[in-house]
């Protein structure tokens, strides 16, 4: 190759690299833009049902009954689900992979690729590096798009920037094919690749050909820090879930959420929700158990959630063998604990297991 052919090429690489991105907010008559308008809290944004809690059903006791269904190599560690398991005849077109924690590939009926949260590797540097010498953990990677999916991807949705949700070396390889979803405010956290970016308000939606996808709220919180747990940036951007829908079939994502009235609003809104992927980690710490929970529902809370948006099918994750395990007692104690209070609670929502890496088409 000639030099300035060579050249050329590293300079149109770099260029392309360190391109501005595109960036439109979407917002609506009806949508809820949640943000501080006074104090010191002024320009941070908020949760809708702020305050104490109380929750329907808490378990308080051998929560994390051994599973015939979870073959474990230790105790809740390293477990497989291994199941005949009843699927819905819901004939609604959905194919889903769970990619690992809160990473899923969604193939809609009408053939558009779209992403929630996909992390490859633990953090972004340098909390990748703290994290693994203060810990002394180091997370597995889960499953990952093959160079066609990502070559074919038409939409890259995040709930918020939290480091497990959001990692910037990814968007590096994911590439600015696709188009980006985020909530408010998160644009800024993007690398500058020429990407392009739409920032939802909750309740505003937007179009990628015929799927409409929602931006919905959630109740948690933000920040994104060199320092883990030091939050100066607390609650500068907004944290959503996620609804599709297409041909009156609608997938709801919960992203990283506690429990609150905000699920009863969301079915008052749309209606009965067919497939609900629903969190059920990260809701236990001896050193601040309220506050954990406040924010990330137990398998319980999930539960009852599921049963308030009428879903038809409930897909758990944040357990797995590529969690953080943080928070958690094991890899697969929320998964037991999610077992245990489904026949517990008599729930009547449907639940369909997977380990990473498997797929479902509903």
């Amino acid at each position: 190759m000639k030099l300035h052919t060579l050249c050329l090429l590293i300079t149109s690489s770099f260029l392309a690299a360190c391109s501005a991105n595109t960036v439109n907010v979407i917002a609506g008559q009806d949508s809820i833009t949640p943000i501080h308008k006074s104090g010191e809290r002024e320009g941070r944004y908020h949760n809708l049902y702020a305050g104490d809690k109380t929750y329907p059903v808490t378990c308080e006791a051998d929560c994390y009954p051994q599973h015939p269904n979870v073959i474990c190599e230790t105790t809740a560690e390293n477990c497989t689900f291994n199941a005949e398991q009843l699927k819905p005849r819901l004939n609604l077109g959905f194919n889903i992979r769970w990619l690992g924690h809160a990473g899923f590939m969604i193939q809609t009926p009408n053939g558009q690729h779209v992403v929630f949260d996909p992390v490859k590797e633990q953090f972004d540097s340098p909390v990748d590096l703290a994290f693994k010498l203060a810990s002394g953990f180091y997370r597995q990677p889960g499953d990952w798009l093959t160079r066609s999916e990502l070559k074919n991807l038409d939409a890259v949705m995040y709930s918020h920037i939290h480091y497990d949700h959001f990692n910037k070396s990814d968007i590096e390889e994911i590439g600015n094919q696709p188009r980006y979803l985020a909530p408010l405010g998160m644009a800024d956290n993007f690398p500058n690749a020429g990407l392009n970016i739409s920032e939802m308000a909750w309740y505003a939606k937007t179009k990628i050909d015929d799927l409409t996808i929602h931006a919905l709220p959630a109740h948690h919180f933000s920040s994104r820090v060199l320092v883990p747990f030091i939050y100066e940036d607390n609650d500068k951007d907004l944290w959503n879930g996620w609804l599709l829908e297409q041909n009156g079939s609608t997938l709801f994502f919960a992203g990283d959420t506690g429990y609150s009235k905000h699920f009863s609003d969301i079915q008052q809104k749309y209606g009965d929700i067919d497939v609900c992927l629903m969190p059920i980690a990260s809701y236990y710490s001896e050193d601040n158990p309220k506050w954990y929970r406040y924010v990330h529902t137990t398998p319980e809370d999930a539960l009852k959630a599921a049963h308030e948006l009428n879903c038809k099918v409930m897909i758990p994750w944040g357990y797995g063998n590529s969690s953080w395990k943080m928070g958690d007692r094991s890899s697969h104690s929320a998964l037991l604990r999610l077992l245990h209070m489904h026949e517990t609670m008599k729930s009547p929502v449907p639940l369909y297991i997977l380990n990473e890496g498997e797929s479902i088409k509903f």
